[in-house]
């Protein structure tokens, strides 16, 4: 919000300079983006009247004025196209400086001598108007130096406010506040109810009484519609950022930058019946101010009357019943709007107004009445007319209910760290406009003022005490805590060393969002419902994550578009699991994608593309960091967003912890990823949990070995043969490897070949040949009856 310094100091009288008073203002918390002067630095400026003005002899655009500043005529050869006679203005003498330190000297212009030049705004710095010069008031004073006449030695402050303090959002907010900082006392305007001259009313009814609980109106009669808005009203406008446009559209706009109250005047006679403030019909039309034409929604609230739409309420008004130069009869609005039926409206149809960025932040819903009495004691001022009494529809029910706040000293002296006396307390408070009342137990039940929204709660009125009370002046203290250290089980494994671990096999962490896009959740996750997030950022971004995998597989589709061909990328994160008892599980998990090349490129490198075992070995490789490989183990299986033939559960004792496998090709078409894709995702629960290690002595005795050749069906897996082996084989069997695997040739179709290498180790003694041949024998039958194994002849 922009203001002029002079219009606050008619509020408000600190001893401050400008910048001091901008520097107090934002560490209070209304920051001060910007201050600048209201025009730029120029001398030797007076205000003039064109006595004549006549045609330059030998150039068609320009004039030969005569040119009186109260004490002397002098001739100026002017270009403008609005200099005319009894034009008064602004007149640089010979010898004045202007903005850029450009100094008027005594010329000719084709053969025409020219004593002075009379100025355009932007040429005094003042604005970028440049389309004529200066038009002063008829009743401005010859002589008088411009800068003393308009006030401009002024500057402009430019206050980037917070939305919560939207009752900061005019110059009465922002007197109340440096009152309040400076201890001095603030001179409200005096307003005084306007006598009704006239009868005449215009009936309001309200259909949307949640949106609009109170909506005050009044009829003005027989106004001026020739009258010309005065030099200061345009100039604080003007230095607020606000174009004069007429004198009733200055006026209200004038009260929306003096008192914070958007208002809205109509064309009485462009009326028709009653006004109804109600919810728009989806498909409604209606022409703004601005000429745009908008198809309506139907959560949009409307001014009407029976013949359509008037306005968007809190918006824009209506060009239809907008007041013109030949307006006769107005009706004056002031009415107050819930910020929830007006947040985020004005954006849908692509606009952003004054009074939409103050009824989104709110309005002091008390304020309408004084408002509109203000509005008229103006108006009759400048364009005269006959007011009829004021009106008012309201649903007190629906009206905002006065928030009542308990404040404890002890909290106070606990979150500001210093024991604030009770009367500082009260003073800082009483001037911020609350009412206290002091009750037991060393606090007070403090009533809000009905132009702080902000304020609903103890910790509130306790951050507006240390604001005012000046954070600079807080003390600084060391905080002092009991810090135990958490204990750390020796059996768990830090995330960090499982990031290590994997950035150690070439895997680089990424983050990815929790939100993703329905479509993307049922391509890998369609048998779950996930929770859809009741305000969206945006449709890619609806619903939470089930599944750690869609941010991933997005990862890699833009890394792969951006000519990356070898991707390893890993995440942890958390999943949300909706539960069929309502609630919502919000498991910790670990997961990882890999696509391209097995090793980066390098003329050492071989060109092979990653398969299934890489990645399982990966994550075997993980699951050995706990020291209890043993306890995992890895079943075939199915999962929707796997391909069928090369997807496995990761199960640890009886429970699945998770999948591996080859994302499924219908999925990589879909996406337009350039496979193959491989992914593991785990419960990081299940991976950071370890075992203990235990001391064991080598043994020093030596091992034995037998290498058996089993031909077993193609089904069977490796895993299961291991642990039939193992329980077999007796307690001194310390390793099972396989060393080959072979289909083809002299194996049976559905039947495969596996070579198994068998080490015995005893810790205290010898092992003998036939303690290992019966080993043997032992592990032998239990593969036939288990396994359907036989030795390969």
């Amino acid at each position: 919000m922009k203001f002029s310094e002079q219009w606050l100091r008619e509020w408000v009288k600190p001893a401050l300079s400008t910048q001091a008073l901008a520097d107090q203002l934002s560490l209070a918390g209304l920051e001060v983006d910007d201050v600048t002067g209201v025009a730029g630095h120029f001398e030797g400026v007076v205000v003039a009247e064109i006595i004549s003005a006549e045609q330059h002899p030998d150039a068609d655009k320009l004039q030969v004025c005569q040119v009186n500043d109260g004490t002397e005529t002098f001739q100026v050869v002017c270009g403008a196209a609005n200099a005319r006679m009894g034009l008064k203005t602004a007149f640089a003498r010979v010898g004045a400086k202007l903005p850029g330190d450009f100094k008027i000297k005594k010329a000719k212009l084709r053969g025409v001598e020219s004593m002075g030049m009379l100025c355009a705004e932007d040429e005094l710095g003042i604005s970028d108007d440049h389309s004529g010069i200066m038009e002063l008031s008829a009743d401005a004073p010859l002589g008088v130096d411009l800068r003393e006449f308009l006030n401009l030695n002024d500057s402009v402050i430019d206050v980037d406010l917070t939305p919560n303090r939207g009752d900061c959002l005019s110059i009465a907010g922002l007197a109340r506040e440096v009152g309040v900082l400076n201890q001095v006392p603030v001179a409200d305007v005096t307003i005084e109810a306007v006598p009704a001259v006239c009868d005449d009313t215009f009936s309001v009814t309200l259909d949307a009484a949640g949106a609009c609980p109170r909506y005050v109106g009044r009829v003005i009669r027989n106004i001026n519609p020739k009258a010309t808005t005065p030099l200061w009203m345009q100039e604080k406008l003007r230095r607020s950022g606000i174009r004069s446009i007429d004198p009733v559209v200055d006026v209200t706009n004038y009260i929306l930058l003096e008192l914070g109250q958007p208002m809205h005047a109509f064309d009485l006679n462009k009326l028709s019946d009653a006004i109804v403030v109600r919810l728009a019909k989806q498909g409604e039309t209606l022409v703004l101010l601005d000429e745009t034409d908008v198809t309506l929604n139907d959560d949009t609230l409307l001014i009407t009357d029976a013949k359509g739409p008037l306005a968007m309420a809190g918006i824009m008004g209506g060009d239809a019943s907008g007041v013109t130069d030949e307006t006769c009869d107005i009706f004056l609005e002031s009415a107050f709007f819930n910020p929830l039926a007006i947040v985020g409206r004005a954006r849908n149809y692509g606009l952003h107004t004054d009074s939409s960025h103050r009824f989104e932040r709110g309005v002091d819903w008390q304020l309408q009445r004084q408002a509109i009495e203000r509005a008229t004691a103006l108006l009759l001022d400048i364009v005269g007319g006959e007011p009829g009494p004021v009106t008012e529809a309201v649903s007190e029910t629906d009206l905002p209910k006065v928030p009542v706040v308990t404040l404890r000293e002890s909290r106070i002296n606990s979150m500001l760290a210093m024991t604030m006396p009770e009367a500082t307390v009260e003073d800082i408070l009483t001037r911020l406009g609350m009412h206290l009342k002091r009750i037991e137990g060393q606090a007070w039940e403090v009533t809000v003022p009905s132009w702080r929204f902000d304020i609903t709660l103890e910790v509130d009125l306790i951050e507006e005490i240390a604001r005012v009370y000046g954070y600079d002046n807080l003390p600084v203290r060391t905080p002092i805590a009991q810090l135990p250290l958490p204990p750390i089980a020796e059996n768990q494994v830090t995330l960090n060393r499982i990031r290590r671990h994997l950035m150690a096999r070439d895997y680089q962490e990424a983050v990815t969002y929790s939100f993703i896009e329905v479509g993307l959740s049922k391509l890998f996750d369609p048998d779950t419902q996930p929770l859809a997030l009741a305000n969206p950022i945006s449709a890619e971004m609806a619903v939470m994550r089930t599944s750690l995998w869609p941010g991933l597989i997005k990862a890699v589709s833009y890394n792969q578009n951006r000519q990356q061909a070898r991707i390893r990328l890993f995440e942890t994160g958390q999943r949300f699991v909706p539960q069929a008892n309502g609630g919502l599980l919000q498991e910790n998990t670990l997961a990882g994608v890999i696509t391209g090349a097995r090793d980066a490129e390098g003329w050492t490198s071989a060109k092979d593309k990653i398969d299934f075992f890489d990645i399982k070995g990966d994550v075997e490789s993980l699951l050995s960091l706990g020291g209890c490989k043993e306890a995992f183990s890895f079943v075939a299986s199915e999962h929707p967003a796997l391909h069928p033939g090369q997807s496995a559960r990761v199960v640890r004792g009886e429970d699945t912890i998770g999948y591996v496998g080859a994302l499924h090709p219908e999925l990589v078409k879909k996406l337009d990823l350039t496979g193959p894709v491989y992914l593991f995702e785990l419960q990081q629960d299940a991976v950071t949990l370890g075992q203990l290690p235990r001391y064991t002595a080598l043994s020093k005795y030596p091992e034995m070995r037998r290498d058996l050749s089993l031909i077993v069906d193609e089904q069977i897996d490796f895993d299961r043969i291991r642990r039939t082996v193992k329980n077999a084989a007796g307690e001194a069997l310390k390793k099972v490897t396989l060393f080959d695997l072979y289909q083809g040739q002299g194996i049976e179709a559905g039947r495969k070949s596996l070579a198994l290498g068998l080490t015995w180790q005893h810790p205290s003694r010898t092992l003998t040949d036939e303690e290992i041949n019966s080993s043997v024998t032992a592990v032998m039958s239990a593969l036939t009856n288990d396994c359907g194994a036989s030795l390969r002849e």
